[in-house]
Parts: structure tokens; sequence; C-alpha cells
């Protein structure tokens, strides 16, 4: 019933956060009475102990917030599900089948997600007034999808993690009806992506595949070139939008540099304990130098690395810096001894669905959304899972019994490591 309530709650994230909480706090009702009727054992994750500073340093940035009880409210409310359904997936993913359940899930909601963005696009919903786009400089983008979310960027953000994921595993995937499936999800999801006109979550996903390129499978990089040059030459407006990203040609870009000026003056001035979670919207007014007016409502700095480093200062930044980055790099450097293709590229989707946020976080903050943060916990949940998996344990105690001289195992070949077939756990 753990697992059974994860599902229901990956499932619900992309369309109701309210239901998906119900279900995460039903899916802990079952977790406590496994814990207290049943031989259970908690699962230790590698990132436990910076995930602890870091939820550390977000209570203690409430002593420097100037609104101390609306940062006291966001840290245990938000906080408090980010971890709950961190190690609510981490207790409940044992197995290979839990892990292919899981991308099923997301698969389905996904598709969902995407039906309904193109919905949005054929039947002309106008997106020209509501402050998403700079109409001077763009006059022709008149329609954002949006879908399930609550704006473009986040539904880029959203589709940056899932169409990561179906990357991965679609590198690895054995079948010729499961590569055409995966494959044609990832056009439409790319297309999607691309009617969202999220500058910084396309270039994310384009950085990704062209660096899974060069340090994995260069053969990639020429197609992917060659997609890029004829999306840019169909779709002129997305041309204009991806030119202009690091430019002040609008309003947008314009606004982030300034933004950015001002965080990092928040930083200077709070470096230790930063301003406080979640108070960048009231103390960002002190900081503005762009602007300069009380009717200014800003929530968050469109960067992720300055916004957190500002609200909770550079331990806590650190802290958050060692769990993304720790598992990217633990992702991409074992991926590729696990025992299965679909193990080995669902551990490649995780880590390029975590560099995809890591890129993202240089042009936008969509973590700053509580369903998608959730969504990005049980990624990396999903990950540690992957990462308890038998045959990357025996490849690991192997190793170490290599380094301390141990050499009463017979040597073994990549070959023979990769496939698990000289020995198992049990044998070690």
């Amino acid at each position: 019933m753990m697992f059974y309530m994860l599902l229901i709650t990956v499932f619900l994230l992309p369309f109701s956060g309210d239901a998906a909480t119900y279900t995460l706090f039903l899916g802990w009702f079952f977790c406590i009475m496994k814990a207290y009727f049943g031989d259970w054992k908690w699962i230790k994750t590698p990132i436990d102990i910076p995930l602890a500073i870091f939820v550390c340093f977000v209570f203690f940035s409430i002593i420097n917030s100037p609104q101390k009880m609306f940062s006291f409210y966001n840290a245990y409310h938000l906080i408090g599900k980010y971890l709950l359904i961190y190690y609510l997936a981490v207790q409940s993913i044992t197995t290979e089948k839990h892990i292919k359940t899981v991308f099923v899930v997301l698969g389905i909601s996904a598709v969902i997600v995407l039906l309904y963005g193109f919905f949005q696009y054929f039947v002309g919903i106008n997106t020209a007034g509501m402050d998403w786009t700079d109409t001077k400089t763009f006059p022709e983008v008149t329609r954002r999808i949006f879908s399930t979310w609550e704006n473009p960027n986040l539904l880029a953000g959203y589709l940056n993690i899932i169409m990561a994921l179906a990357f991965g595993t679609f590198i690895f995937a054995g079948g010729r009806t499961v590569r055409i499936i995966i494959g044609s999800f990832l056009i439409l999801a790319a297309i999607g992506l691309g009617l969202t006109y999220a500058r910084g979550a396309y270039l994310s996903i384009v950085m990704v595949i062209a660096a899974y390129g060069v340090f994995c499978k260069r053969k990639i990089i020429f197609p992917l070139v060659v997609l890029l040059a004829g999306l840019m030459y169909i779709d002129t407006p997305l041309f204009n939008r991806m030119t202009s990203i690091f430019t002040t040609i609008d309003t947008s870009s314009e606004l982030r540099l300034a933004l950015w000026e001002s965080t990092i003056e928040m930083i200077l001035d709070h470096p230790l304990l930063g301003i406080g979670w979640g108070a960048y919207y009231f103390v960002y007014p002190s900081y503005d130098f762009y602007m300069q007016g009380n009717f200014i409502k800003v929530v968050h700095a469109h960067n992720m690395y300055l916004n957190i480093a500002a609200e909770i200062g550079l331990v806590g930044f650190a802290a958050f810096i060692t769990c993304l980055g720790g598992n990217i790099w633990r992702a991409l450097k074992v991926y590729k001894h696990l025992s299965t293709n679909f193990l080995r590229g669902a551990l490649l989707g995780c880590g390029l669905a975590l560099t995809a946020i890591a890129f993202n976080g240089f042009t936008d903050f969509v973590l700053f959304n509580t369903r998608l943060t959730m969504l990005f916990c049980t990624v990396m949940a999903v990950e540690a899972a992957l990462l308890r998996h038998p045959s990357l344990l025996a490849i690991q105690k192997e190793l170490q019994r290599r380094r301390m001289g141990l050499v009463s195992l017979p040597e073994l070949s990549d070959e023979e490591i990769q496939k698990n077939k000289a020995y198992n756990l049990k044998d070690i």
C-alpha cells in the first residue's frame, strides 16, 4: 500500500497538489503501520547528511526573515512535503519492477499533460495578455501552452525532467516496439517544449543531450544539430526567442539581469543565514535597483542558485549543491555497470533529468513550484533505489576488497562485472 500510494501521488503531481498531498499522507500512514507491525528497516541514502544540513539551514534562516511566521510556515509546510515524498519513495521502491512501474506512471501522466497542452494550442488560447512575453519585442508569440501547470516555464521544467528520463530509457531500449513508443513520446514532448517558448528550459534539454553526445556517444551530435536547425528554420518565433536569451532586447531578459544583480547584493549582505526561507518577496523591494516602485511583486530571482544562496545562506546552498551535484555525478558515473538495459537507461535518465534541472537553474527557478520540486525529489529517490541494486553493490564490494589487497575472489573482467554473472551479493 505504501508503493500504491506513492504511484497515485506521482500520477497526481501534474494535476493537483492537494490531491497528491492527501495520498502522500496516506502512504506514510501505511509506512508507519508497516514499521509498527512488520519487520521493517529504515533505508539510508547517500545524501542523508547534506540533506539534513540543508534542512537545518532552511530553519536557521528564519532568524533573519522580515516575516518570520511566513518563513516558518513555508519551511515546515514545503520542506515537510519534500522530505515526505523523498523518503516514502526511498522506502517503497525496492525492486526493478517498482522502478518500471514508476516510469510507466510518469509516462501516462505526461501524455495526458501533453495532450491537454496541444488542445490549448489548437483551440487558440491567447496568452499575450498574461505578462509571460514581451509582446513589443515578440508580437508573433501569442500562444504559449502551459497545460496543467501554472505557466509555460513550469510546464517546460516538467517536460525537461520527463524528456530526460525518457531519453535515458530510449538509449538502452532493446525491443523495436518499445523504442518506437518512447521515440514517439520524445518527439511529442519536444514539440510541446517548443510550444512553451521557454528559452531556458529549451536550452537546458539541448545542453543535456549535447553533453551526453560529447561524453558518451558522439554519433548523436550531428542528428541533434540537424533537428535543432530544422526546428529553428520552421519556427521563426522560436529562433528569435532562443537568440535573445542572454540579451536585453526584451523586458524579460533585462529583468532577469537586474534581479541577479540585486540577489548578489542580498548574498553579500547575508552570507551565513541568508534573508530567510521564502522571504525573497519581502526583501526584494529594499534591493530594487531596476524598477523602483512599491507596486513591484517579485517572488524569486529567476535563478535557482542565487535564490537559494540568498534565502538560506552559503552553507545551506553548499549542502543543496552537494545533494544535486552528488546525485548527478553518481548516476552518470555508474549507470553502465547495472545488470540490465532498463536499469542502465533508468539511472542514466535520472542523472540527465537532474542535469536538466541544474542547467535550467541558471535562467529560472522552477523548483519554486511545490509540485515540481516533489517530482524532483521523486527522481532523486528513484536514483537512490537504482544505486542500491545488487549488481552495483557487488561491484562496490569487489573494488573495496581489491583496494584492501584481498584477492581471494577471482579477478573479473568488465564484461563479467556488468552482466553480474560471476557472482552475486549472496556469494560475497
